[in-house]
Formats: C-alpha cells, sequence, structure tokens
C-alpha cells in the first residue's frame, strides 16, 4: 500500500468519505491483487500491469469510483461516462454492491 494514497484517504475529512474510500481500496486490492497505487491528477490510480485500472474521486458531496478498459461491457443503472470508462458517484448514506463493483473492475482488467 502506497502511504500516499493513505495520506490523501485519511485527509478526506468527514468520516463517511474515509470509510468508504478504504473499502474501495481494499476492494480492489482484492480484486486485482498485483495492483500498483499512486497519487496522480491528485487522486488515488490504481494500475494493474501499467495500466489504469481504477480511480477514486471525491466530491464535495460523493466519492465517484471510476472503473477504466470498460469498452464494450454493460454496466447496471447509475454509472455514468464514455464507453472507454465508467463511474459511479456515491453519495454519503448510501453503501454501493462491492460484489457487483469488484465483478466489473475483474472484467474491466481481465486483459491488462
Amino acid at each position: 500500500m502506497n502511504e500516499e494514497v493513505t495520506a490523501f484517504i485519511e485527509n478526506l475529512g468527514e468520516a463517511w468519505k474515509i470509510e468508504l474510500s478504504k473499502r474501495l481500496r481494499e476492494m480492489v486490492h482484492q480484486t486485482i491483487p498485483s495492483v500498483e497505487e499512486r497519487i496522480q491528477y491528485k487522486k488515488p490510480h490504481f494500475l494493474k500491469n501499467g495500466h489504469y485500472a481504477a480511480v477514486i474521486s471525491p466530491s464535495k458531496d460523493a466519492i465517484a469510483f471510476m472503473i477504466m478498459n470498460t469498452a464494450g461491457m454493460d454496466f447496471p443503472k447509475g454509472f455514468e461516462g464514455p464507453p472507454e470508462r465508467k463511474w459511479i458517484k456515491i453519495k454519503e448514506g448510501v453503501s454501493p454492491d462491492h460484489t457487483v463493483l469488484s465483478s466489473l473492475l475483474a472484467q474491466a482488467t481481465q486483459a491488462l
């Protein structure tokens, strides 16, 4: 685990954002055991074999979780974005289905 990513998450301020980001980070590591992580463009990026796989992107009232390399994939309702990357904005009090997110991330990164 990258200490810069840990510090970034710990400094998000609001407890729900910190807990959600920690849980998303753990899910990424469980889904992609060889994942690399780093801060890039002022947010945590996760890479598999040098290719972008996912991003945790905080905003004022949400945490967006982005999955890269999604062209040709089907996504459930609630996801936004162009064919090559999709994200879901998670607001306070909403608990995302981590099993679904993990499955989508695994599918998107299978060929990386």
